[in-house]
């Protein structure tokens, strides 16, 4: 790997000594973390001793890979964790010392972890009786939102630093509106003080708990700490710009026990601020580092791409005043070198867009330019990524669709999603329902039908339909599927042979399976996966998206097993119909690493953009969708929660008005084009319909600020301007 002098100065750095590092994304940040970590250990120093602490664990990943590599020297294991991690790992071995002090009705007994679906499992327990009651009842929101946004408040109060008695309180003081709204945060804040209530009886840790566990009972007995700085000598924090305001306090206490430290920060992050992070206090550490390095030059953006940045910024700065703001990312120190001339770059070069009338005909001109890129320029497909700010059911289909009849692949992620969302999950769990008749579980024939195309190759919806309404039976609420065999000779030939013995199998498989004694349902979707699905002529066999879906299927059934199986009471629904039932519900699936590090050669990638910041990797194309949709600058609806009044950044108080919220919409809207410009290599592609995908106008703020752009950088021919005052 070639290395510019700036990163051979910090890696070969002496040992010992706190150093902060800052620049722009791209400039090799990541990179000179890895190698000075190598280079640690080059020098004799045992790796079980350094930490690279991380906000997110997808961002680990360029440090697995070098870990990964043959030659390490010896001397244990580097540990990469986040702030939950860490908690974890310190709240199970001082567990005795800490339970009862920390209030858990059990201390003698030991703790049990809840993940994001765990968690909204016991949620939904702890909730259900208080809609009984009425609460909630001026909300329309799905149930596991609802789940979902007390366990994000829990979570803010623990990453922000204040108690969870006072999230009411909070979003109250800043809530403006009707006085229906100022009920349903009275309303989240019992259900968050129940819920925390119910963790401390049932020695249950989620994500808040433990990390207030951490910070408020382990860190501040010596004998704990003592151990981290004996344990941990040396600290690499990468990306500290995306993690929270609790975690910036804790590194600051400890770069004085540690004998070295690198902290990483970009400029312009801050894109998970929506989950508490605080870049403003993570530029804070850098007054207490000993040596300052800047690298300020891009690897990844070419002049035009700095340009259309700068310019954008600009722009940007004449719709709102960004110094106004209190979550504004700390501007860029003056290197005493001229800024970066919006002028300088041909913006032009770096954009390519084409006015249509119609979403599809935008979605159809965007498979007509990647499919140029791919065959007439020889541009791999994975170099190409194809972004929205929400990526639909329907979006995703359709793009998926226009792209594979041009013969090219594609992968997508969409992390936010329910498992239940998931085609390869519902099929699998209707399956499962079929092959357990005893949970009483009746599929319809739809959702057979619907299966059976997921599962069986070359399976379409026609005889998808037709071979479902033959062969489903439900007698007495039992689902039962009929042999192939005994359909007439005319509608076999009309399903193919092939296909009925592909099905064939199939029903086999699980009539075999329920007639023996039931295996756990992690047990059995992997059984199912590998033995059946996976096997040439069924529908995982090729596509990896959906192997990716089975694994964190499995993984999922696997972790609710371990947790939830000891807290059934007696009497209850089977374990794997529970699962299956809370999986039904929508419950926000938890982050697997799997789905983030796994990047298929030869398919273009369909992400949201937010998704796409966080997995952190440039490519040579960009197609930005939408662009005039209002979904790039809005916050999702979010009637629960507020990620800026639960905020360091926010005082306790302070009403929320349509100024600060116009504001931090204009902050938002910057960061994450800033962002994505910053991991472009080439071009960027504007996906411009003046009808969206609801057939709404498409007019928004992203829009006129590009507008404005290409107002101050004119096209040599009038043909080529972007038209959005029609």
């Amino acid at each position: 790997m070639q290395l510019n002098d700036r990163q051979l100065a910090l890696i070969e750095a002496p040992v010992a000594g706190t150093v902060f590092l800052e620049g722009p994304a791209g400039a090799g940040k990541t990179t000179a973390g890895v190698e000075r970590m190598l280079h640690l250990m080059s020098q004799g120093v045992r790796a079980d001793t350094i930490l690279v602490f991380l906000p997110q664990r997808n961002l680990a990943l360029p440090y697995y890979q070098a870990l990964r590599n043959p030659g390490l020297v010896a001397g244990g294991t580097v540990d990469v964790l986040t702030l939950g991690g860490l908690a974890q790992k310190m709240v199970e071995l001082f567990w005795p010392l800490v339970a009862e002090q920390a209030g858990f009705a059990h201390p003698d007994q030991p703790p049990t972890f809840l993940n994001l679906e765990t968690a909204q499992y016991f949620m939904a327990r702890v909730v259900e009786p208080l809609t009984d009651q009425g609460y909630f009842d001026s909300v329309t929101i799905d149930r596991n939102r609802l789940y979902s946004q007390v366990v994000d408040n829990l979570n803010k109060a623990a990453v922000v630093g204040f108690p969870h008695t006072e999230l009411g309180a909070r979003l109250q003081g800043a809530w403006i509106g009707e006085v229906s709204q100022a009920h349903l945060y009275a309303d989240a804040q019992e259900a968050a003080t129940r819920f925390r209530a119910y963790c401390l009886e049932n020695n249950m840790l989620d994500f808040s708990l433990r990390v207030e566990v951490f910070l408020d009972q382990i860190w501040s007995v010596p004998v704990c700490r003592d151990y981290l700085a004996k344990t941990y000598r040396h600290l690499i924090f990468d990306n500290l710009e995306e993690d929270t305001p609790v975690t910036h306090d804790l590194i600051t206490e400890w770069l004085p026990q540690l004998q070295s430290a690198l902290l990483i920060y970009d400029w312009d992050g801050g894109f998970r601020v929506f989950l508490g992070a605080d870049p403003v206090s993570g530029y804070q550490l850098k007054n207490q580092c000993q040596q300052q390095f800047i690298f300020s030059e891009s690897f990844v953006t070419s002049p035009g791409l700095e340009a259309f940045s700068a310019s954008l910024k600009e722009s940007l700065s004449l719709a709102a005043d960004r110094t106004d703001s209190p979550f504004v990312s700390p501007s860029q120190p003056d290197l005493g070198e001229p800024v970066v001339d919006p002028a300088a770059g041909d913006v032009r070069r770096v954009l390519k867009f084409e006015n249509h009338r119609f979403h599809p005909q935008m979605l159809d001109w965007v498979a007509n330019q990647v499919n140029h890129l791919v065959d007439e320029e020889g541009i791999p497909p994975e170099e190409i990524v194809i972004l929205a700010p929400f990526m639909s059911d329907s979006l995703r289909y359709s793009l998926i669709e226009r792209l594979g009849r041009r013969n090219i692949s594609t992968q997508s992620h969409r992390p936010s999603r329910a498992l239940r969302e998931e085609p390869a999950a519902q099929c699998l769990l209707t399956l499962a329902a079929i092959a357990h008749p005893d949970w009483g579980m009746t599929p319809t024939r739809f959702d057979l039908a619907y299966a059976l195309i997921q599962a069986i190759e070359g399976m379409d919806l026609v005889r998808a339909q037709l071979l479902a309404e033959i062969v489903y039976r439900t007698p007495q609420g039992r689902p039962q599927l009929t042999s192939f065999e005994r359909i007439n000779p005319e509608m076999q030939e009309r399903i193919t042979y092939q296909l009925g013995e592909r099905y064939e199998t199939l029903r086999l498989w699980l009539h075999d399976y329920s007639i023996k004694p039931a295996d756990e349902l992690d047990h059995f979707l992997s059984r199912l996966f590998g033995e059946l699905l996976s096997q040439p002529g069924y529908g995982f066999h090729h596509v990896l998206d959906a192997g990716q879906v089975a694994a964190n299927l499995i993984d999922s059934a696997r972790r609710f097993r371990w947790i939830v199986a000891e807290s059934l009471a007696e009497g209850r629904q089977a374990l794997g119909q529970e699962y299956v039932q809370l999986v039904q519900q929508g419950v926000v699936a938890a982050q697997y690493i799997r789905s983030w590090s796994s990047r298929i050669e030869g398919a273009v990638f369909l992400a949201p953009a937010y998704t796409f910041l966080m997995s952190n990797r440039p490519v040579d194309y960009q197609f930005w969708l939408d662009v005039g949709g209002h979904g790039w600058a809005e916050r999702l609806y979010q009637p629960l929660t507020q990620p800026y009044v639960l905020s360091r950044r926010w005082p306790p108080g302070a009403p929320w008005t349509d100024n600060e919220e116009y504001a931090s919409s204009q902050e938002a809207l910057f960061r994450l084009a800033t962002g994505l410009i910053r991991r472009c290599r080439r071009k960027v592609f504007l996906g411009l319909s003046d009808l969206g995908e609801s057939g709404y106008e498409m007019k928004g703020p992203f829009l006129r600020a590009i507008q404005r752009v290409l107002q101050n950088h004119p096209a040599d021919t009038p043909d080529v301007e972007l038209e959005i005052n029609a």
